[in-house]
């Protein structure tokens, strides 16, 4: 059905009129962002931590004045329903609200308070959907206090029972269910009672394409397989002056072997893959002692099952092939293993779409980030909206966006729940919002 002007049609609203309430949204990010700074200045909002807790606070808070109901799971998802009383299953926007250490301002955070922005804007218009909305703050996406990541909606999509997740223990000695229980968000509700009908997830892309290549937004169609793993050596600790080359046992030194294995014969014959040792301990950690042990992890990512598949394999040998040859041990332990993952194709399309009808360019891209919406794909249609970070920085107080981006990502996001919603943002605007 054509369009209708406002002329012509004055007890209607414009799609067009519906928009983000940009103030709103970029002030909320930045009173968030203000939430966990320690005595440094830096941002810790670790999950379950009284730092988590105030942010969580303060999300409860937004979704009770924008008139959404508020629930919470026995993993401490927190979600705000809009127009709960509606027949049919929801459609879910969201993100998490934890954060890594000394973090940025956006990560997770701008796709959940961007879903509130969106429900906000289609109140404000007085639109009427469809299907219930749901906007999901999901628990410990980032996994620093208590691994794996994205526990929240691994649990929430059937994939980490909900008794070993609440038992897990964090870095700390902490132990999952229990500082939840002191924060007040251990939630009685079972995770993934609700099966959403779709699930969006606008977030900061962490990388360069996208500003790289000067454009606006992108519709993210897969997500790449993660394989974490910590290695553990043994040799024997001696003296470093009296000790002959040829006869040290130095775990140190195959640490390192394995390091630059993973550049040149892993990184280095594929176009695809991306390995980084993130995290290294050398006992007894002295200037003057050959290291008897090294314990580092492993972080393999590949958009290809067979191929993340293949080099997880390929590395295996080469610990083999260093154990046999000599006076040390090698073992290794598996942390986290997520497949790859296709996003749902009429979702990146409709993003697409909505791109084009906000008049923002876009592409479609592959995500090197593990996030809650690979999860939420396990049980529902989902997909992600990217837009650019400056110099692909994130986890770091450098990680930036620009607001003119950070709006126009919501707002795409807008046109997707528009159309999932019952109407496309460009259709018969009497359709889309109730006349008055």
């Amino acid at each position: 059905m054509p369009s209708t002007s406002a002329s012509s049609t004055p007890h209607a609203l414009q799609s067009k009129s519906i928009q983000i309430d940009s103030i709103n949204l970029l002030a909320r990010l930045k009173a968030l962002g203000a939430i966990g700074r320690n005595v440094d200045g830096e941002l810790v909002r670790l999950a379950a931590s009284i730092e988590d807790k105030a942010g969580r606070d303060q999300l409860v808070q937004w979704f009770e004045d924008a008139g959404l109901g508020i629930s919470i799971d026995r993993i401490g998802n927190i979600f705000g329903t809009w127009c709960g009383d509606l027949a049919g299953q929801p459609l879910m926007l969201g993100s998490h609200i934890d954060t890594v250490i000394n973090a940025g301002t956006l990560d997770g955070s701008y796709g959940v308070l961007a879903g509130l922005a969106v429900v906000e804007a289609m109140q404000l218009a007085e639109f009427q959907p469809n299907r219930p909305i749901i906007i999901a703050a999901f628990t410990n996406e980032e996994g620093v206090r208590y691994m794996p990541d994205m526990m929240g909606s691994l649990v929430y999509s059937g994939g980490l029972e909900i008794s070993k997740a609440l038992a897990t223990i964090g870095t700390d000695g902490s132990v999952l269910g229990e500082a939840l229980q002191q924060i007040s968000y251990a939630g009685d509700i079972q995770p993934g009672s609700i099966i959403p009908h779709a699930f969006i997830e606008l977030h900061v892309e962490q990388g360069p394409v996208l500003e790289v290549e000067n454009l606006n937004i992108g519709a993210v169609a897969n997500l790449q397989g993660i394989s974490w793993q910590r290695i553990s050596i043994s040799g024997v600790a001696n003296h470093a002056g009296t000790t002959p080359t040829h006869m040290r046992a130095d775990a140190g030194l195959v640490a390192a072997r394995i390091n630059t294995f993973l550049r040149d014969e892993i990184v280095g014959q594929s176009k695809t893959t991306v390995a980084t040792v993130g995290t290294m301990k050398l006992s007894p950690d002295a200037i003057n002692v050959i290291p008897d042990s090294a314990i580092f992890t492993i972080d393999l990512r590949d958009p290809d099952e067979v191929v993340l598949q293949t080099v997880e394999a390929k590395l295996q040998d080469y610990l083999k092939t260093l154990q046999d040859a000599g006076n040390i041990s090698i073992t290794s332990e598996r942390l986290a293993r997520f497949e790859p993952v296709q996003f749902d194709a009429d979702l990146v399309a409709s993003i697409e779409n909505a791109a084009v009808k906000a008049g923002q360019s876009c592409r479609r891209m592959t995500s090197g980030a593990g996030h809650d919406a690979q999860m939420m794909a396990r049980i529902c249609p989902s997909a992600m909206i990217f837009v650019p970070s400056r110099d692909g920085i994130s986890h770091n107080p450098l990680e930036h966006t620009d607001d003119t981006a950070l709006v126009a990502g919501a707002n795409v996001l807008l046109g997707v729940a528009l159309d999932l919603c019952g109407c496309e943002q460009a259709g018969d605007q009497s359709a889309i919002v109730k006349e008055t």
